[in-house]
């Protein structure tokens, strides 16, 4: 097991934080696990992975891909982002998500979303939730996890999920940090009520859009009597590293100079967490360039 001690979750009272996505293909040649430990060499503070279960491409399973990172990494970080709330049970998500964070060494960053795609739902064999169910699952589900987590008998009768005396044992050692992906009103409010870290998306969220949504946040954990300021606001950002930048507002590209100032505005917008995702061919060679030419820079321009 590793060292508790040698890999702190990303959180807002500690420094600025950088991510790299691992994508979940199962295509020939991919090695999601040989990836990870890459990025734990150049430096990342963690590495995260989306969860869309049903694809017409091979993937794999993100909990499971996600475990075998951690189990062949060390010290960097390991963020869901996000696992779809009506894939599977709250309950067992918390008993799951203890024992990752355990074996890891605390290292565990546990990202829900209420599920993108009703497509997904249908095909295999789920119930599609409404807009309503899918905001009102996240917050029972966040509900019974911190409850599992922190009371010896926890019962808990939501409109979707429930536990009757339910007993997780043993209690995490630490707050395991839970990030909510979300874009709604309802869901903004949600996550400053009770979230440790908000986790849009450029491509869903460009950055005026974006700023009011954060804006959002803030004023819902004003409201509920939190500190604003332990709300970790991460983004995760499409980037491609070019001789010139192109036309797309949902990624960042262009020469290293013009993707640091692009990154150090999303900074001044308060996100203290950036998470990135290298798009178009050249996977390596892109995430080469973004530790070796973006990173040192970004990091020495924000002080």
């Amino acid at each position: 097991m590793s060292n508790r001690s040698s890999a702190p979750a990303p959180s807002a009272a500690s420094s600025l934080r950088y991510g790299l996505n691992i994508s979940t293909s199962a295509e020939p040649g991919s090695d999601p696990v040989a990836d990870a430990r890459r990025a734990e060499e150049l430096g990342f503070d963690f590495v995260s992975a989306s969860d869309h279960p049903c694809t017409e491409h091979p993937t794999m399973e993100t909990w499971t891909m996600l475990s075998w990172i951690a189990a062949a990494t060390s010290t960097i970080g390991v963020a869901t982002r996000v696992l779809g709330v009506p894939y599977r049970n709250p309950a067992l998500v918390a008993k799951m998500a203890e024992t990752f964070d355990r074996l890891s060494g605390g290292r565990l960053v546990l990202g829900l979303g209420g599920g993108y795609s009703d497509e997904e739902f249908r095909a295999f064999g789920m119930p599609v939730p409404t807009a309503r169910d899918k905001v009102d699952g996240l917050a029972e589900a966040v509900r019974i996890t911190r409850g599992l987590w922190s009371e010896r008998a926890f019962t808990f009768h939501g409109r979707l999920h429930r536990t009757t005396e339910a007993h997780l044992e043993p209690k995490p050692e630490r707050r395991i940090p839970i990030w909510l992906g979300t874009f709604g009103p309802r869901a903004l409010d949600l996550t400053g009520r009770v979230a440790d870290g908000w986790i849009p998306s450029l491509g869903f969220a460009p950055p005026e859009q974006a700023r009011a949504m954060r804006a959002r946040v803030l004023t819902a954990a004003a409201d509920a009597g939190r500190d604003p300021a332990e709300i970790t606001c991460a983004y995760n950002v499409g980037v491609r590293i070019d001789a010139r930048a192109g036309d797309d507002p949902g990624m960042v590209s262009g020469p290293p100079g013009h993707v640091v100032e692009t990154l150090l505005g999303f900074i001044e917008m308060g996100f203290t967490t950036l998470n990135f995702m290298p798009t178009g061919p050249g996977q390596d060679e892109q995430v080469e360039r973004l530790a070796r030419e973006v990173l040192p820079e970004l990091r020495k321009a924000a002080g």
